[in-house]
């Protein structure tokens, strides 16, 4: 179910006559190994099979290949390190299982002190990375509170028995219930229309903080930063979600449910620079990139953009 780093998708033009400071990503990328110093440690979850529960439009477990490799040929102005460690692929419809070898291999590079950027993958993959870091929090001696920050036009909060795309956040809110846990959870970008009222209904009963798309412009955008610092405050840790689909549909065409409105690229880039402001960031990753409906790979490289931004 984890496959390991392959070099041949780090594919890219070199320029060797500018020297060292024209390196780019593939250049610089490495494969994970066990006595590695701590970075950035990139982590594919290649599933759909939450977006299909979710009657979505599957081909998402693509997605990690289609960042790597809009990520390759983008110029490196970085210090520290940064790795590739694979894979978790889900097999057919057994998603359970690949939710927790994520967690498992997420708590693992946390372990070793690495920063686990995870690149989607439907959005089931946020119960996969929350895993992880719960079971990386319970090693702690002290067990820190965890604040989870969700750049999405959905809540994705649904009921059902089985998981799926469409559920995630409900299922950590049960996991933190079932803990004794607090749920922390703050969304950018909620869509009316795309949200049922039994969604907002559930937001509200479990506490959820959140902000419209139409409220997420860049005139807002001082509020909305003040919203994440203070919610930053009342936890120790963050975990930062980015859904594709909380972009507009011109500038996030390759998703499973494109946006009518969104919000705008600048705006999603200064939330995920004050996120790492914090100084409490511990995880993040980027869900829903779709290549089978990308339109000129531009989704693939709106998201290996936020991921560059991530890294830095």
């Amino acid at each position: 179910m984890h496959t390991p780093y392959d070099p041949t998708l780090w594919q890219g033009r070199i320029d060797a006559e500018e020297g060292a400071l024209a390196r780019r990503w593939h250049e610089r990328i490495q494969g994970l190994n066990p006595d590695a110093p701590a970075g950035v440690a990139l982590l594919g979850f290649a599933s759909d099979a939450g977006v299909a529960r979710n009657h979505g439009r599957p081909g998402a477990a693509d997605g990690p290949v289609a960042i790597r490799r809009a990520l390759a040929n983008l110029a490196w102005h970085h210090e520290g390190h940064v790795y590739d460690a694979g894979d978790v692929r889900c097999q057919g419809d057994e998603l359970e299982a690949a939710q927790a070898e994520l967690g498992r291999q997420v708590a693992h590079l946390l372990a070793d002190g690495h920063f686990p950027l995870v690149l989607g993958g439907g959005h089931e993959i946020a119960y996969g990375s929350f895993l992880g870091l719960a079971r990386h929090a319970e090693t702690q001696a002290r067990v820190p509170t965890i604040g989870i920050v969700n750049l999405d036009a959905h809540f994705d909060l649904r009921a059902g028995a089985r998981g799926s795309s469409g559920t995630p956040f409900r299922q950590i809110a049960d996991a933190c219930a079932a803990n004794g846990a607090p749920f922390n959870y703050l969304v950018y970008g909620i869509s009316e229309p795309g949200n049922t009222e039994a969604l907002f209904h559930r937001a509200r009963e479990l506490g959820v903080q959140w902000r419209g798309d139409e409220d997420c412009g860049r005139e807002n955008l001082e509020d909305l930063l003040d919203a994440l610092t203070f919610f930053a405050d009342e936890v120790d840790w963050l975990y930062l979600t980015v859904c594709l689909d909380v972009l507009p549909a011109a500038v996030a065409p390759g998703v499973s449910a494109p946006a009518a409105r969104g919000v705008e690229l600048a705006v999603v880039e200064a939330l995920i620079d004050a996120a790492k402001a914090t100084g409490k960031l511990m995880l993040a990753d980027i869900a829903e990139l779709n290549p089978a409906f990308d339109r000129d790979g531009i989704t693939a490289k709106v998201a290996a953009r936020l991921a560059w931004r991530l890294a830095r």
